[in-house]
């Protein structure tokens, strides 16, 4: 069926599948930072040891996320959701089981990061895209990744709530029953298989063409650079800020609430981005958020902690969390169009994993090494200025293969 065939009912299902997919998939993963003090008095696993668990799930999500793209474009969303929801059971289960760093490792690290490939915001917004018109796209991927944010609301809250009371193996236990939520998700969000995706208007293009053709393409080079940056720094916070709140001697339900705030404050900002990028040039509005994110972080980190001011950091970063998503991805369709969208944002998202490798691990090493996180927070305020001006600076122009198809042909 086309795009055009579809009821307001049918688009709300299968955005309100990707939605509860992408909230659940990042809600219960951007909450494993309140089990690590936990997981380190009881397991006898280090801080560096918990980090590099994290770092590893992100790096095994941004090396699988374009293969499980090409999947996604090639087979349809359907295979590759449900085969991510099985295997980020199966990742928790190691996770709460674990009485090792490798056992860790594997839980936390390589399975939920293969995962995460199959079921967070790049599939999401792949599947979005399909569902909505072109005029309508920048908003309803706002939209999803807004509601897509709602997940962490939940997730932290309960995961706490069952740590104190119960100990952090339930808490994975009640992750176990958020999964389970994923499967009928998934099989919603998939229903965009059946919607066709239009023809190139020249000579097809077959994936090793699509990709050699963006890596080809200065803005999209900067695009992925910079996009390094904004994993460096969301996944420091959530994994470094209740051990930074701990040694600060703060009361942990301050970092529950903070990430609750989170994703909270994500979903306006998200929508906003979303609503913002269908107005305003979407490169100015993505190095703004990198730059913005830069300054929260040095205004935060630079005197001691109150709960106060933690709690107006995660509003102010819960803004700016996921509204890079919607924009990233209208990009990477200006570019180069909506028939390999889910590899090529795959792709970029390669460079958002590396950084999110260096803010997990990074941050871990640095602290057990020099008993404190100020070189880690201090690195990260630095390199996101930059990449905020860089990624200002983005050739907009779409590749060339696209402008021959949207400019109409002349007669001569």
């Amino acid at each position: 069926m086309k795009q055009t065939d579809l009821s307001r009912h049918q688009i709300a299902f299968i955005l309100g599948g990707a939605a509860l997919m992408l909230s659940l998939a990042m809600g219960m993963r951007q909450s494993f930072g309140l089990l690590q003090p936990h997981m380190i008095r009881e397991i006898g696993i280090t801080a560096a040891d918990f980090s590099l668990a994290i770092a590893i799930q992100n790096i095994v999500w941004g090396a699988t996320q374009p293969f499980m793209g090409i999947f996604a474009d090639r087979y349809g969303a359907r295979p590759v959701t449900l085969f991510g929801v099985v295997i980020y059971a199966l990742g928790l289960a190691f996770a709460m089981t674990a009485t090792s760093a490798w056992s860790v490792t594997l839980g936390m690290g390589l399975c939920v990061g293969l995962a995460l490939s199959c079921t967070a915001s790049n599939i999401a917004m792949s599947v979005t895209a399909k569902a909505v018109s072109p005029a309508q796209r920048s908003m309803a991927m706002g939209s999803v990744s807004a509601l897509g944010s709602l997940g962490l609301t939940l997730a932290s809250p309960m995961a706490q709530h069952l740590i104190t009371n119960a100990g952090w193996q339930i808490a994975l236990i009640g992750f176990l029953g958020l999964a389970c939520v994923m499967v009928p998700a998934a099989w919603m969000a998939s229903r965009a298989d059946h919607i066709e995706v239009p023809a190139n208007l020249g000579v097809p293009q077959t994936v090793t063409e699509a990709i050699r053709e963006a890596l080809g393409h200065r803005g999209y080079v900067v695009l992925a650079i910079a996009f390094f940056v904004c994993g460096l720094q969301l996944v420091f916070i959530t994994t470094h800020l209740p051990t930074y709140l701990d040694i600060c001697g703060i009361d942990p339900s301050i970092g529950s609430t903070a990430l609750a705030l989170v994703g909270l404050f994500n979903v306006m900002g998200s929508y906003l981005f979303g609503w913002l990028g269908g107005l305003y040039s979407k490169r100015f509005l993505l190095g703004g958020i990198y730059v913005l994110r830069s300054a929260f972080i040095a205004a935060y980190f630079v005197v001691p902690p109150t709960p106060t001011s933690t709690l107006v950091f995660a509003a102010a970063m819960g803004t700016l969390w996921l509204g890079v998503v919607p924009l990233v991805s209208g990009l990477v369709i200006h570019l180069f169009g909506l028939r390999y969208m889910a590899t090529l944002s795959g792709v970029a998202f390669m460079s958002h994993q590396m950084g999110s490798f260096i803010g997990a691990w990074g941050g871990g090493l640095i602290y057990s090494s020099l008993g404190s996180y100020d070189l880690a927070w201090q690195g990260s305020v630095a390199i996101g200025l930059a990449a905020g001006l860089f990624q200002m600076t983005m050739n907009m122009k779409p590749s060339e293969r696209i402008l021959a198809e949207r400019t109409p042909s002349v007669a001569t």
